[in-house]
């Protein structure tokens, strides 16, 4: 049989590529691919400009058009998602059986995981909103509201797609001032509202101040289409936590359902017969032995 020779980098650039694109325990911030099919509407473009501008720094447009059908050949896509390393992926177009179309998606291990086709209804721009925006690269807040994104399998794949989207990068702590950016995504009557609001924080008179929202774009009303749904035993591979992160088991301790720390605390066998009491003379116990004891005296007749 022929063997294939396993191509190494021979410079030390090509060696850091190498290992920047291997598998890690912590992965590196996913990045976004946004791609213009063979013919699309001034619509998608400026949906698919505002979408990269809240996903920057970890972003990247595509200008020229790329004739692609998500849905029957993946194989574009996936060779874009390894080439550019990146995992995720914003495909749009249009045409008169799907009109303004878009298409998330995301890879795992170079192959596609899941696509959810979203068809948009209603789009006001960043721009046509007279506010003040946010700063760039802001970590924004999440919030789902509908019962959808609970209980429909089609719906809650979207919103773990949604948040891998917009999550931005992993921290540990937030302080209340970067609080700046809230995205909100609601699911009423078969649409999906996408809503993005600016952080106001203002005085109160107390250490807590007073919060307000104010919108300032872009404003989606999407309406999902077609699905293609990673299966439960590749999700499940797909989100696979390595040995070394997680948490090490320490024993006797574990957490009831209100994260209350419970412990067990293993003691040797006690002696009761030596346990100090108080010293009353009811406790006491009476030693008797044959030779205290006095023997019974017989009567004579």
């Amino acid at each position: 049989m022929a063997t294939t020779d396993i191509v190494r980098p021979k410079t030390k650039r090509g060696k850091r590529a190498v290992d920047h694109r291997a598998p890690k325990d912590v992965e590196n911030n996913k990045t976004t691919l946004f791609l213009r099919g063979g013919k699309t509407s001034e619509l998608v473009t400026n949906t698919m400009k505002d979408l990269c501008a809240l996903k920057k720094p970890d972003a990247k447009m595509f200008q020229r058009r790329n004739i692609l059908r998500p849905f029957q050949d993946q194989s574009s896509l996936e060779f874009f998602s390894v080439k550019n390393d990146a995992s995720l992926f914003v495909f749009g177009s249009h045409s008169k059986k799907r009109p303004h179309n878009l298409v998330l998606g995301r890879c795992f291990d170079g192959h596609i995981l899941d696509m959810i086709e979203l068809g948009i209804d209603r789009f006001v721009s960043m721009q046509e909103m007279k506010t003040v925006k946010c700063s760039f690269g802001t970590k924004p807040c999440l919030l789902f509201s509908g019962q959808e994104f609970e209980n429909d399998l089609a719906h809650m794949r979207l919103k773990n797609v949604l948040i891998d989207l917009f999550r931005g990068p992993v921290i540990e702590k937030v302080r209340l001032q970067g609080l700046e950016h809230v995205l909100q995504f609601t699911s009423v009557e078969g649409k999906i509202l996408l809503r993005s609001y600016r952080v106001i924080l203002k005085k109160s008179g107390s250490r807590i101040p007073r919060v307000e929202l104010e919108e300032m774009g872009p404003l989606v009303d999407l309406v999902m289409r077609r699905t293609h749904l990673a299966s439960d035993h590749l999700m499940k591979a797909a989100t696979k936590v390595p040995k070394t992160l997680k948490p090490k088991k320490v024993k006797n301790i574990s957490r009831d359902a209100f994260g209350t720390k419970e412990g067990k605390v293993h003691m040797q066998r006690q002696d009761y017969a030596k346990l100090q009491t108080r010293k009353m003379k009811g406790l006491k116990r009476k030693q008797e032995t044959k030779e205290t004891q006095k023997p019974n005296k017989i009567k004579k007749k």
